[in-house]
């Protein structure tokens, strides 16, 4: 019998009020690890696999088959590309709009540019 539970229960035998009940301070998981990577300085790697995981639904199924963001430093996006010719597609025509909608979902302060690379 936990500690407690045991003095619940004498409390309630003896007539008294119960204690207080302590205020439920339980938290997502998901907004305590990102409150614990921004203090360990690793936001940026949180950043990264939030960017990593919407990548699909940002540029849509076809880009995201011929290409894969490799990493964020310093609000540089680097995706890596299959072959020249979707590296020149993307770089030439599409950056602007990925840019648009990378900037709109995570802030301007994470995305600056993406840089695409082929290999």
């Amino acid at each position: 019998m936990s500690p407690q539970l045991r003095e619940q229960i004498l409390a309630e035998w003896r007539g008294l009020r119960p204690p207080p009940s302590r205020p439920d301070r339980a938290r997502p998981v998901a907004e305590l690890l990102e409150k614990v990577m921004r203090n360990l300085g690793l936001s940026e790697r949180l950043n990264e696999a939030q960017i990593l995981g919407a990548w699909k639904e940002i540029v849509g199924d076809f880009i995201a088959s011929h290409s894969c963001p490799s990493r964020l430093r310093d609000g540089v996006l680097y995706v890596q590309v299959i072959q020249p010719t979707v590296h020149y597609e993307l770089d030439r025509i599409w950056k602007p709009q990925i840019v648009k909608k990378l900037k709109a979902r995570f802030g301007a302060k994470v995305i600056r540019e993406v840089k695409f690379r082929v290999g």
